[in-house]
């Protein structure tokens, strides 16, 4: 009888074993695909188990190529190249659009910055939607590609067509009048709320999933949420806004600086945001793979991902960022 027909085999296996088969490296070959080294030997160990056949031989010192790493070598070439000509003709190469929800050096800015340094022969263009909730309908008709924010926010509906890769837990802050008697506290604990009035983004339809967090944070705590308010646009408007209502606002410890106001970090217990990189599911696209690689080493060498002990995080956030809706691949 014939010998069986491996399964089909998914183009970013073979994309794994021709980087590893040019560079005779491992680590060269990750950084190349932008992907982490542990992921890349994954998936080489993956092809090898599905042709059935050892590809290369490794040893501490140098990586070398099998006989069937030599035979298999031009035939994934030719996959390949096929497979970039159709994504090309597809629109594989067009600028990738990332919501990064505001303007300002916050999480999402910051992996934008990093993906361009990683990715410079592809254009990465920014959009403000100011919040996920808005974001995810666009997301899922293609008007955008990539967005940030709380996943576990979503309607369940919405997140079944989307991706995630966990980003940052990052922690909550209070936006003050510079003459709010907190205001002259280094940090704020959060019982010195209590009585306070905090505006979260009630009435904006686009950052629903704040305002639920906020509600849920504020809850048992005396901590009256603001009632909804129009949606206000840009710096110098949401300054007049706050100065004439005097309320405090609830932010994150990056939130951009602004005039006659004080930015003071939550304490006792840190309330966390928790941040996931977001795009719909089958999306291809090289600038993709950059944020992704962007967002994994800016979560390493901050150490984004590793919360402080005294903490405050729902429950169905924390499943949700290390849950069956993490997405893994290419991390």
């Amino acid at each position: 009888m014939p010998a069986a027909m491996p399964p089909a085999i998914e183009p970013r296996l073979l994309r794994a074993f021709v980087a590893v088969a040019e560079e005779l490296h491992f680590t060269r070959a990750a950084a190349r695909l932008y992907v982490a080294q542990q992921a890349l030997s994954r998936d080489v160990r993956r092809l090898e188990r599905e042709l059935g056949a050892e590809l290369f031989l490794r040893t501490t010192r140098q990586v070398t190529l099998t006989a069937d790493g030599e035979r298999l070598l031009p035939y994934a070439r030719r996959v390949l190249a096929a497979q970039d000509d159709l994504l090309a003709a597809f629109g594989a190469a067009r600028p990738l659009l990332v919501d990064v929800n505001s303007e300002g050096p916050l999480t999402a800015r910051r992996v934008l910055l990093r993906a361009r340094e990683l990715a410079p022969d592809h254009e990465l263009l920014a959009r403000y939607e100011r919040g996920l909730t808005g974001a995810a309908a666009a997301l899922l008709a293609g008007r955008l590609d990539v967005s940030f924010g709380r996943f576990a926010g979503l309607d369940p509906v919405l997140r079944s067509g989307l991706a995630q890769q966990p980003v940052r837990y990052e922690p909550m802050a209070v936006l003050l009048p510079e003459d709010h008697p907190l205001a002259a506290l280094p940090e704020v604990p959060l019982g010195a709320l209590a009585g306070e009035t905090v505006y979260a983004g009630a009435g904006n339809p686009g950052t629903r999933e704040w305002t639920e967090l906020a509600r849920q944070l504020f809850e048992g705590r005396g901590i009256r949420p603001a009632p909804p308010h129009p949606v206000v646009l840009g710096a110098e408007e949401f300054a007049r806004v706050m100065a004439a209502s005097r309320m405090p606002v609830l932010a994150v410890v990056d939130f951009p600086a602004m005039s006659g106001a004080a930015l003071r970090p939550l304490v006792d217990p840190v309330p966390l945001s928790p941040v996931s990189l977001v795009w719909r599911k089958g999306l291809v696209h090289p600038a993709l793979d950059a944020l992704k690689a962007a967002a994994a080493e800016l979560a390493r060498a901050e150490k984004w991902l590793s919360p402080p002990g005294d903490r405050w995080i729902p429950a169905m956030d924390v499943e949700v960022m290390n849950g069956p809706f993490r997405h893994s691949e290419h991390m």
